[in-house]
């Protein structure tokens, strides 16, 4: 079968991958925030509604909760297989569990979706009214509005105090915002792969990713999401997922992989293409199945503004608030958060004491694949917490 025939029997992707209300709610459950979340940036977002998932059972005194939080095209199902309600397996399944680093007959492990997401929180895809939805009248979201609606989860909860945030990349991000600004509700901070700040090379990057999403026809100004079936910025999604897949993995690895090989029975010099090439498009093809746009461009947007020392007398001055014990992770041959940035935060955080360093031919997305050696730091922190 020709590739061009092996594509017309796909069925086409919706509009938005978002998870949308009557579907199976899998293992979410829901908290609606009792007010309005005042934004950093002006303004407020009304009916805000947190979708989190939970291992192990809370303490009486909720003294054994560990906050978990994910990147930037992950959600609450940070565990477990997929299925309905759910398009993938666990993001850190290896780390959870009876046993695990993360011993749910011990602590309780609480993963939110991030404010702004699309699989079960409040964002873009999610009903403003009866049946309008936020699309582009979505307001602008930093990691303190983010930090914020998970700080009301934590209250409706019952958590005053979690014994330890922990998170990577974009989650990473997020567990520095409550170590800075929440220094008395975070017990222990475990930072992997994430910076104090984006850098301009950084926000380039998701510039050109937010860029391919709005310049796509389908975005429709951002009102796409009761689009038909094809009908959504899928190219543009695609193509934002295709630059960022690259700066996830090491050139090592890529070199190693796929060299210069076409794909089989494809040639690139009569249209086909690469290994790689077909690599990158097969993620670009899961991604636009389970994750909505209108959020990529949000999350982008709040990561490309990140700044902890924004407003608090710079980078050194608010890290220096969290003095609670902190283990900074990051990886080897990570290319989009190099490991100069965690040394960075290592060296201004009190309670570190050296930036760790996890060994990987995988780039970025070490934290999520070392399993091993992201589960001895997370065990050594809860050691500590």
């Amino acid at each position: 079968m020709s590739t061009a025939a092996a594509s017309a029997t796909v069925a086409l992707p919706p509009a938005s991958g978002a998870w949308r209300e009557g579907d199976p709610p899998g293992r979410r459950a829901w908290v609606t925030l009792p007010r309005a979340l005042p934004l950093e940036a002006g303004g407020e977002l009304p009916g805000v509604r947190i979708a989190y998932e939970t291992w192990g059972r809370l303490a009486p005194d909720a003294s054994n909760a560990v906050l978990l939080l994910h990147a930037l095209t992950g959600d609450s199902h940070a565990a477990g297989p997929a299925g309905p309600g759910h398009p993938t397996a666990g993001w850190w399944d290896a780390l959870i569990g009876p046993g695990a680093p993360l011993d749910t007959r011990r602590w309780c492990v609480v993963a939110p979706n991030v404010l702004g997401g699309c699989q079960g929180s409040t964002g873009p895809a999610s009903l403003r009214t009866g049946t309008a939805r936020w699309g582009p009248d979505f307001p602008y979201l930093t990691q303190r509005d983010q930090v914020a609606a998970e700080a009301a989860l934590a209250d409706a909860l019952g958590i005053r105090r979690w014994a330890a945030v922990i998170g990577g990349s974009m989650g990473g991000v997020r567990a520095l915002e409550w170590a800075v600004s929440r220094p008395e509700r975070t017990g222990a901070l475990l930072a992997l792969a994430c910076p104090a700040a984006a850098s301009a090379e950084q926000i380039a990057r998701g510039t050109i990713q937010t860029t391919a999403i709005r310049t796509d026809p389908g975005w429709r100004g951002g009102r796409y999401h009761d689009a038909p079936p094809g009908g959504g910025p899928h190219h543009g999604l695609g193509t934002a997922r295709r630059i960022a897949h690259v700066t996830y993995r090491s050139e090592p690895e890529l070199a190693a992989r796929f060299e210069q090989s076409p794909q089989p029975g494809e040639h690139p010099w009569r249209g086909g293409r690469y290994r790689v090439a077909s690599y990158l498009d097969h993620h670009a093809a899961k991604l636009v199945r389970r994750f909505d746009a209108g959020s990529y461009l949000t999350l982008v947007d709040a990561m490309n503004g990140h700044d902890v020392g924004r407003g608090r007398g710079g980078t050194a001055a608010a890290l220096g608030r969290a003095r609670m014990p902190a283990l900074v992770a990051g990886v080897d041959s990570d290319r989009l958060y190099p490991l100069a940035q965690q040394a960075e935060l290592a060296a201004a955080l009190p309670g570190a004491d050296r930036v760790r360093t996890i060994e990987s031919p995988y780039g970025h997305d070490g934290f999520l694949i070392e399993t091993e050696q992201v589960g001895a730091l997370v065990a050594e922190l809860l050691s500590r917490a």
